[in-house]
């Protein structure tokens, strides 16, 4: 389990954040001042920075300069909201690792997240397959495969899969789902996840996802 700093004074967008990296089985912590979030990135407790650049105190570049300053190779992914090139070569230059702007799908953060720990050491080096029974995903490839048969998959329909394969055998909720792999504005009374249960069901056998009366949904092993 990886521990992450999330730095990002919108309420919403970093509880959006924060709700889906636990899901996802991470460590998070909020801060939502640059400079408390300059010194916490300093202790050697984090796996990871999330950062935002419009930050009070200090702003994201300037947190970003600091530690690299500092020494502190820390692997960071930057959100803002600007999207010029001036500001995207500025933020990789700076020493960031990655960069996204808003809006964003959380499944690309969480897909960036999870490149940026097998990089930095958080993370076997040969997790990039995933294996629950007779079923595999090739996260680098973003391919499956049920038994010897390929399944072609939406980019969609495989973050929604590959939710399900981290935490097979546990039951997910909706709430949950929605948080880990549609975009941070979904309204989370719609059916959008059982829709796309079907028609993952469909496509990989309606036995592998269980329905869970009242919770959600289950992913269980099957083999042969």
């Amino acid at each position: 389990m990886s521990s992450i700093l999330i730095a990002e004074d919108h309420e919403e967008i970093a509880s959006f954040i924060d709700k889906g990296l636990r899901a996802a089985g991470h460590r998070t912590t909020i801060t939502a001042d640059g400079r408390q979030a300059w010194a916490l990135a300093g202790t050697g407790a984090f796996d990871l920075l999330v950062l935002d650049v419009g930050l009070p105190g200090l702003d994201g570049f300037e947190v970003l300069r600091r530690l690299r300053g500092d020494g502190v190779d820390l692997p960071v992914i930057i959100l803002t909201a600007r999207d010029g090139v001036d500001d995207t070569v500025a933020g990789l230059e700076g020493g960031a690792n990655d960069y996204m702007t808003k809006p964003f799908q959380f499944a690309e953060l969480l897909a960036r997240v999870r490149l940026r720990l097998r990089e930095g050491g958080a993370a076997p080096a040969d997790d990039s397959a995933l294996v629950v029974g007779d079923l595999s995903l090739d996260i680098r490839r973003r391919s499956a495969r049920v038994a010897d048969r390929e399944v072609e998959l939406t980019a969609r329909e495989f973050a929604l899969l590959e939710a399900f394969v981290e935490h097979a055998d546990q039951v997910l909720s909706r709430e949950q789902l929605l948080g880990m792999v549609w975009d941070m504005d979904f309204d989370p009374g719609s059916n959008v996840v059982d829709v796309f249960v079907r028609s993952l069901r469909t496509k990989i056998g309606a036995e592998r996802i269980l329905t869970v009366r009242g919770v959600g949904y289950r992913l269980r092993p099957v083999t042969g």
